[in-house]
């Protein structure tokens, strides 16, 4: 197996990134606003409660960008917004040659959008099939969707900036406060993500970017029941400072996995390699197909057997799950010998103890 994934921040630059944040919060927030959970309602004259509206301003400087929102129905949604608004026409949506997140793909459907793929991987097809084809809307992740993806995000977004107009909206689940830029910040239109997947909130999204679409997104949201209330910004607002050094953390022990998993050498295990599938996670492949078998084992001994938010304040001890579809392609048939590891909050010797005691009662 062979894989291509984000290279993650280290620990130093997530401190930086947490101070960042904490910076930028006071020059919003006095001190005695940061103690208070946050208001209710649709604020006469601003039409959504003010500290959802000051968070949103503290995530736009934060990353740099014109604007944000926060929306109900966590990235999901937030992704569906996006296109809605982003949409020009009767363009055509296009999207990366790999299997389409559910989620995404379920958006697709409920806009109507008809959507193309091309290989962004060949920058010459996308580049073609940029001139040839009504391009509205592009859709790039900047996380992997199949183990042989290596193009570079940045590249990618300015290579369709050069040879189109289309408006580009960026997946950024699994990599913000992981990697170094979201879309936003390196050209895309807007950035969307869930607060969920950064120790925040259950159920809402961000989006970032273009100040235009941002107003076109807040516009959707009248009624106050479509408001993320000043509460749970708040909350979202938490979470995003603890997320950057949380996940470096994670991100250093997933290298430590991998190689105390390489020293062990044992004979059951075939190989073990790191990929974003879709949160960058330690992949092992066995000899035989016992994978099953090791996954029901893991979770007698402590290990999560799902994933809850994928990384999310829930998300604890570390889990053990059977590998997408997706993220294999063409190679289905290692889904009986493989299994994904995200040691979440664990360090890697609790990771390597789990994996050893569930393979013990299978036979060599």
């Amino acid at each position: 197996m062979k894989a291509y994934p984000l290279e993650s921040l280290s620990i130093d630059d997530a401190i930086q990134l947490q101070f960042k944040l904490v910076d930028t919060i006071t020059r919003f927030f006095n001190g005695d606003e940061m103690l208070d959970l946050g208001d209710l309602g649709v604020t006469p004259g601003l039409n959504q409660p003010i500290k959802t509206r000051t968070i949103e301003k503290i995530i736009s400087s934060f990353f740099n960008t014109e604007d944000s929102v926060l929306v109900r129905g966590s990235g999901t949604n937030a992704i569906k917004e996006a296109l809605y608004v982003s949409k020009k026409n009767n363009g055509k949506v296009l999207l990366h040659d790999a299997p389409i997140y559910t989620t995404t793909k379920i958006s697709l459907d409920m806009l109507s959008m008809d959507y193309i793929k091309t290989d962004f991987n060949n920058e010459n097809e996308l580049i073609n099939i940029l001139k040839t084809e009504n391009i509205s809307t592009v859709i790039v992740q900047q996380t992997r969707q199949s183990f042989n993806d290596n193009y570079d995000y940045e590249q990618i977004i300015k290579t369709i900036k050069e040879n189109s107009k289309a408006n580009i909206v960026c997946d950024d689940n699994y990599a913000v406060l992981k990697t170094k830029h979201i879309g936003s910040q390196i050209g895309a239109d807007l950035s969307c993500f869930s607060s969920f997947k950064l120790l925040g909130p259950e159920g809402i999204g961000i989006v970032t970017g273009n100040g235009k679409l941002i107003e076109k997104i807040r516009k959707l949201h009248y009624s106050g029941g479509s408001q993320v209330q000043g509460h749970e910004a708040m909350s979202v607002l938490r979470g995003l400072v603890y997320a950057p050094v949380s996940l470096a953390i994670q991100a250093t022990q997933i290298l430590e996995i991998k190689e105390k998993i390489l020293e062990l050498k044992d004979p059951r295990i075939k190989d073990v390699i790191i990929a974003n599938a879709q949160s960058k996670v330690i992949i092992v492949e066995f000899k035989d197909n016992i994978a099953k078998k090791v996954l029901e084992n893991s979770v007698k001994l402590g290990a999560a057997p799902y994933p809850v938010g994928s990384e999310s304040k829930y998300e604890i001890v570390p889990m053990f799950y059977r590998i997408s579809k997706s993220s294999l392609g063409n190679n289905e048939e290692l889904l009986d010998r493989t299994i994904r590891i995200n040691p979440m909050r664990a360090g890697a010797d609790t990771v390597i103890r789990i994996l050893l005691k569930s393979m013990e009662e299978i036979c060599l």
